[in-house]
């Protein structure tokens, strides 16, 4: 099995990602680094950061040793979101970054999310090579030739002042409440809203080890809904664990999903001339609400697989200037290289002031189709593809659905599950289609 998903490595803390593999990869990869560097004579340096996680203490420290001991000068940032180590590592020029977060998984998880020079993540030709140099016997620097390990004070305060100069309207006559997951973002996403001129409420914002998105966050919407109603704010935003992700709250309490929020920015964008290509791009499991809202504002769609990393090489390679994923990744390439939800949020929020209508009355240009996703576990999930009697259910779920309706089956890349999802003109029929397909992928895989 491949040690790498669809957003690096991420398995239970201390019993699937030890503090061994820790240092083993970073080893690897500082190899890796040090045979691709153009100036032989400059000393490689990384960024490592991490999230809220109790775990996080020891893989950080065994992060930290493998690239030092392989001769690379570690520059250790804390807790801070995994879009702040993308940014801090472009800004510095450093040669590689290491976020230590499994984002909106449960606490036992823990995850190594990789980063290039430039602040973009590793593609699969990279990592497949990290994977393959683990291990290996090597050549160990001592003396001076070993890294050091520097503690950098700045890197909130340069990562707030990005965030920032982003902001060209500011928040003024907002008020916001924002769930921090008791994650990443606890400690610079509110801080980023006052300063730019929005009423803050913080709530899920004293991360003590253990309560990462702990029902709160972006996956658990129910309290942060409540909060809003309550507080009578205008608009309520959600973050993961380690705050590459934003979903947001109306001030009816309505969920604002990404696709919600990208229908909203690309409209706002093609408006200020800003959407290259006149396209943005999403993924397969884009809803079909957002694809209707697109063609209805005249804006191409182009989808990939999932996963923002391919949102952000599809947007590379066409020069495009808009992406994101129906989960809450946002990439906006004029401002960063990464979904960063500290950023969709203070984009999204500018649009809601630039307008003059509420959060409510800009999300209605898109309609969601009923859309139902079931995670099938325990399941084979290696074996989705080779299924010939999976394959007919699904040809004869989209035969029932016809136009007005789809299905899409993907084996997750970060966890042991098959993910059957149906959109359909009804709840009741995109459930009825959702639970026949789950049952036959249980009853073929299980």
């Amino acid at each position: 099995m491949a040690l790498f998903g669809t957003d690096g490595i991420r398995g239970l803390a201390n019993r699937d990602l030890t503090a061994e593999l820790a240092l083993n990869v970073s080893v690897a990869a500082a190899h890796i680094l040090v045979e691709s560097s153009s100036n032989k004579d400059h000393r490689p340096t990384a960024i490592v950061g991490q999230d809220s996680r109790a775990s996080g203490e020891f893989l950080e420290a065994a992060v930290v040793a493998g690239l030092t001991s392989a001769g690379i000068n570690v520059y250790r940032v804390g807790v801070l979101p995994t879009p702040a180590i993308a940014h801090l590592v472009a800004e510095s020029g450093a040669d590689l970054g290491v976020m230590i977060s499994a984002s909106h998984n449960a606490m036992p998880d823990n995850g190594i999310k990789l980063f290039a020079r430039g602040g973009g993540k590793l593609d699969d030709a990279i990592e497949s090579r990290i994977e393959a140099r683990m291990g290996e016997d090597w050549q160990r620097p001592v003396g001076k030739n070993v890294g050091r390990a520097i503690s950098d004070q700045s890197a909130t305060e340069r990562y707030l002042k990005h965030l920032l100069s982003t902001v060209e309207t500011p928040l003024k006559g907002l008020k916001v409440v924002v769930d921090c997951a008791n994650g990443a973002s606890s400690f610079v996403a509110p801080e980023a809203y006052r300063r730019a001129g929005a009423e803050v409420i913080a709530i899920f914002n004293q991360p003590d080890g253990w309560n990462i998105n702990e029902d709160c966050g972006s996956t658990h919407l129910q309290q942060l809904r409540a909060e809003v109603i309550k507080q009578g704010a205008d608009v309520g935003i959600a973050h993961d664990g380690d705050a590459d992700r934003c979903l947001a709250i109306d001030a009816a309490g309505n969920e604002i999903d990404g696709d919600h929020i990208l229908t909203l920015l690309a409209r706002g964008f093609k408006a200020r001339g800003k959407l290259k290509g006149n396209t943005v791009v999403g993924t397969v499991m884009s809803n079909l609400g957002f694809m209707h809202a697109m063609k209805d504002a005249g804006i191409n769609v182009e989808t990939t697989a999932v996963g923002d990393r391919y949102v952000l090489e599809n947007m590379i390679a066409n020069d495009y200037s808009l992406g994101g994923e129906q989960s809450g990744h946002v990439i906006m390439r004029e401002f960063a290289h990464t979904g960063d939800g500290i950023l969709t949020a203070l984009q999204l929020l500018q649009e809601v002031v630039r307008t003059g209508k509420t959060l409510q009355e800009l999300s209605a240009t898109m309609i969601r189709f009923p859309q139902v996703l079931i995670n099938v576990k325990d399941v084979a999930k290696e074996k989705l593809e080779g299924s010939s009697k999976i394959a007919s259910a699904v040809t004869a779920a989209e035969k029932q659905l016809g136009d007005s309706g789809r299905v899409l089956l993907r084996a997750s890349g970060t966890e042991a599950l098959v993910r059957v999802m149906v959109e359909a003109s009804s709840d009741s029929l995109a459930q009825e289609v959702a639970r026949q397909l789950a049952d036959i992928v249980k009853s073929e895989l299980g």
